[in-house]
């Protein structure tokens, strides 16, 4: 049995670590983060940590050594209860759902493949706590003369993940029982989704988190949480470290980890052997395709109604594939912090947001006008269906869905921001016209920048989504002229080339001289360019498709 288990383990980690090394973005992503994290850390361990070590090395005060056992017991509980979370977020979008169940849950039994999974899981969180751990440690040892801190450190993260890393798997393995098979949760699983994500900015947005950990970090600081704390004193010189804390906490790893894995392994048998939940209802009634298909029949042909009918169905069916047209709103939880406390949407918000709703009104539909076919591409380029009408009809569906949203959300930051009647209805007229123009945008750098294939959207949903090449194009080219309009709109061209110019006097760049008047007609030149851009980008679209071959 030990021997499946850490094999089912072995190839879950090496199968986990293949699939982010073959992306190139996901590892240039990872590569980014490793590289801010560490480098941060490098930072924090080589000017703070050795001087507090050597401070600890002498003769603390007693203040001194109250704050490192407060330190070390919340911080550990917290750091506990964070990898708990993450190692449930995994577990619910990963581990929970394994790569060839019915292979794996064949060849082996369920213990083993649950333990087998844990382990995975436990050396992949392992990878990126041990090195920064170990760092911090290294650098406070350095100032403290011993390496007593290095054991002490790794030997609290080892204990902390053999114990958060079940308990989460358990976690996660439940919240996804109850969002895939749990009927009546399961049928809503989509509000709850967004639910969870939008508490959880407001949260950070309000500061409500940092409320609450700094809550929890004085709550847990002398519970069984806290034990584990006591382990990294060993390391610290001058600070006593409680015995019995310690002992609780190592007896307490090996009940708790027991037990949890144990609870996993039930767990896991429950949801891997349920049969998902099912809806009589799960495909969307034709009423409204109908009403849609006659309300486009007085301005439409038959050919070009059809495809505005099957994007906006299509996409309604499978919602995932629109997931990269959220991406933008991760930005904007910094507005609502300044909306909260300012008490108003400023001017400058309620324009960035209106931005946004025109940049997605060519995200929705049109960014990848070939791509999206998926299977169906060659029956559509080989039928009689011209390029014109296909991609009329995947514009009309971008401006029948963005438009009305585009009016209402312009309308409403408009109004509750400090711009005035007749700024709030230029702003509505501009995000109209912006939402019908985009998708005209979007169709002829996605036809140029297409993308056939599918993507993982998350470990356990696939979808084809426009290209990165693509998505960059398509925000050039929208916020681009935006920023010209902008700038002759507030007469700005002066100061910013005042700005470039002060700025390239001292830059270690060659110096740089621009007029207000210069930048003025580059300005009119990009707004130009973006304004006849949207009618020549669906024209080479139309001609794209007429003209597209298979291989």
């Amino acid at each position: 049995m030990r021997h499946a288990a850490f094999l089912v383990a072995r190839t879950e980690f090496r199968r986990t670590v293949r699939a982010v090394t073959s992306e190139r973005t996901k590892l240039l992503l990872l590569a980014l983060l490793g590289a801010l994290v560490f480098g941060s850390l490098t930072v924090a361990g080589g000017y703070l940590l050795p001087s507090l070590g050597e401070h600890y090395a002498g003769t603390p005060s007693p203040e001194r050594v109250a704050l490192a056992t407060e330190a070390a017991a919340g911080g550990v509980a917290v750091g506990w209860l964070f990898l708990v979370g993450m190692s449930a977020i995994r577990a619910f979008t990963a581990a929970a759902n394994p790569d060839e169940p019915a292979f794996l849950l064949v060849s082996t039994s369920t213990q083993n493949a649950a333990v087998g999974i844990v382990v995975a899981e436990i050396l992949l969180f392992a990878v990126w706590v041990l090195p920064p751990a170990i760092l911090l440690a290294s650098a406070f040892a350095v100032g403290a003369g011993t390496a007593a801190p290095v054991g002490a450190a790794a030997a609290t993260a080892a204990l902390a993940l053999l114990t958060a890393v079940p308990v989460g798997f358990v976690v996660g393995i439940w919240f996804r029982h109850l969002v895939t098979v749990y009927e009546p949760i399961a049928r809503y699983r989509w509000v709850l989704f967004v639910g969870f994500w939008a508490l959880y900015f407001g949260a950070i947005a309000t500061g409500r988190l940092d409320l609450v950990v700094s809550e929890l970090f004085v709550a847990l600081q002398d519970g069984p949480l806290g034990w584990l704390g006591h382990l990294l004193l060993v390391g610290v010189p001058n600070v006593p470290a409680s015995t019995t804390s310690i002992l609780g906490a190592i007896v307490g790893t090996a009940v708790l980890g027991s037990v949890a894995v144990a609870v996993g392994v039930a767990s896991a048998q429950r949801h891997w052997f349920a049969d998902p939940a099912r809806f009589e209802d799960e495909r969307p009634s034709d009423d409204s395709s109908n009403r849609l298909a006659a309300a486009l029949a007085r301005g439409f042909d038959r050919p070009t109604r059809t495809v505005t009918i099957a994007a906006i169905r299509r996409t309604r069916r499978a919602p995932i594939r629109l997931a990269y047209v959220g991406y933008p709103l991760f930005g904007a939880v910094g507005f609502v912090q300044v909306i909260l406390e300012t008490g108003t949407v400023p001017a400058y918000v309620a324009a960035i947001l209106s931005l946004y709703l025109v940049w997605a009104a060519g995200a929705l539909f049109t960014l990848n006008p070939l791509g999206d076919l998926g299977s169906a591409l060659p029956a559509v380029v080989t039928s009689p269906l011209s390029g014109r009408r296909a991609i009329t009809g995947l514009v009309v569906a971008g401006v029948l869905v963005a438009a009305p949203i585009g009016l209402v959300g312009s309308l409403a930051l408009g109004l509750v921001s400090p711009l005035s009647l007749e700024q709030t209805a230029g702003l509505a007229a501009a995000t109209v016209v912006g939402t019908v123009a985009t998708p005209a945008l979007a169709t002829g750098i996605g036809a140029a920048l297409p993308r056939f294939g599918s993507i993982n959207v998350t470990n356990s949903r696939e979808a084809v989504m426009p290209s990165k090449a693509a998505f960059v194009a398509y925000s050039i080219a929208v916020v681009l002229p935006t920023a010209a309009a902008a700038v002759l709109y507030a007469d700005a061209a002066g100061p910013i080339a005042d700005f470039l110019t002060m700025t390239s006097a001292w830059a270690p760049t060659p110096e740089l001289s621009v007029t207000g008047t210069q930048l003025t007609v580059v300005a009119w030149v990009v707004l130009a360019i973006g304004v006849l851009a949207p009618p020549v980008s669906f024209r080479y679209a139309c001609e794209t498709f007429d003209l597209y071959t298979l291989d």
